[in-house]
């Protein structure tokens, strides 16, 4: 639906798991530029805590509950499970709705590319929350390349590793990655993909590494990949369910010096916690966590940026109330990105093939020759 720039734009968000309840809702509740009119979730106690949190929200069933609302409506926010992207998009896109859809896009590329095509038809919004290009971290990373301050990079290595034993959910431990885009390089891979593409340009994966590790799982929970960009960085990528000592977040190698930082960026800990986007420390990294920059003997700490996940909020709010997929203002992420991400994830696939049993142990890797 169009809107009306004399009023908040009418939101609502599907699902009410972390995705929702974290990333989403109170980032739109925190815009005045938005207004958070529905939300869904099947399960009882998400429900509670929906009308709780957003008691001027309508809360609903399923997804589909919303759609039936969508004359009432500008936004749908997809951060339902990523086997539902694609079909609920596209029923949101010609109910004439924008839409912010979860990473992943999409299971496969293909979808991508036809929700892009059908956006354009329609004259949608269509934008893919890739928050991560908005962590501190990230942010002080892209800054310090910027600066030129580590020469000619060769090596850029970026990790998410957790100590995760157990299967949280179970709609994830029954997910395969053909179908449902399960595995944690759909999941936290989605987002170290990005980042790398984002640094260093276009790329292609040259190794890769699928193994399923815990009990219960079906797919990949430990994976590693290399990619080698057309701008000539090797960039090496973790991602790792099991991992009980943790690698640097990044090591980046250049000619003129080196950059490495541990810890993960606050934004979401601080959300989980109960604290607010507006709250003066959000965003803030404790300063014990700086990363370190120069070389072995002559390192100096170089303090991490704020984080700013509000930004894509903040920018998907300009874009519509500039004449939404008529204006020349960008969207927050252009989702011909996270379909080159979706691209690297099926060449990464088809190099590394994983056992699909609980328990099987080491997973089967493959090296490009």
């Amino acid at each position: 639906m169009t809107n009306d720039s004399a009023r908040p734009i009418r939101t609502a968000v599907a699902g009410f798991g972390l995705s929702g309840s974290v990333f989403h809702a109170p980032f739109i509740a925190a815009n005045p530029a938005y207004s958070l009119d529905a939300i869904s979730t099947s399960d009882a106690g998400r429900k509670s805590a929906a009308a709780s949190s957003y008691p001027a929200a309508r809360i609903v069933d399923t997804p589909a509950d919303l759609l039936k609302l969508a004359g009432e409506l500008d936004v749908l926010v997809l951060g339902t499970p990523p086997a539902t992207h694609y079909p609920l998009a596209k029923a949101a896109l010609e109910a004439g709705l924008d839409v912010v859809v979860d990473k992943p896009f999409t299971v496969r590329s293909a979808e991508g590319h036809e929700l892009i095509d059908l956006a354009a038809r329609l004259g949608r919004v269509l934008t893919v929350f890739q928050n991560r290009r908005w962590d501190g971290d990230f942010l002080t990373v892209r800054g310090l390349l910027d600066s030129g301050a580590l020469g000619a990079v060769t090596r850029f290595e970026s990790r998410f590793e957790r100590w995760s034993p157990d299967v949280p959910k179970a709609w994830k431990a029954a997910a395969t990655a053909d179908d449902d885009g399960g595995g944690v390089l759909f999941d936290l891979g989605t987002h170290l993909l990005d980042q790398a593409v984002q640094l260093f340009g276009p790329a292609t994966v040259t190794h890769a590494e699928l193994e399923t590790r815990r009990p219960g799982q079906q797919v990949d929970d430990d994976v590693f990949v290399v990619l080698r960009h057309s701008s000539g960085v090797t960039s090496h990528l973790w991602m790792n369910m099991l991992c009980a000592q943790q690698g640097p977040r990044y090591r980046i190698l250049g000619s003129g010096g080196g950059f490495t930082k541990h810890g993960v960026d606050p934004q979401e800990p601080y959300i989980v916690a109960g604290g607010s986007p507006r709250d003066a420390g959000y965003g803030v990294e404790d300063p014990d966590w700086a990363g370190v920059l120069g070389r072995d003997g002559h390192l100096d700490r170089l303090p991490t940026e704020r984080g700013a996940y509000p930004e894509f909020y903040r920018i998907l709010a300009a874009k519509i109330a500039d004449g939404g997929a008529a204006s020349a203002l960008p969207v927050p992420v252009d989702p011909a990105g996270p379909v080159g991400v979706l691209q690297l994830i099926e060449q990464a696939r088809s190099l590394a093939k994983v056992h699909g049993l609980a328990g099987a142990g080491p997973g089967l890797t493959t090296k490009r020759a």
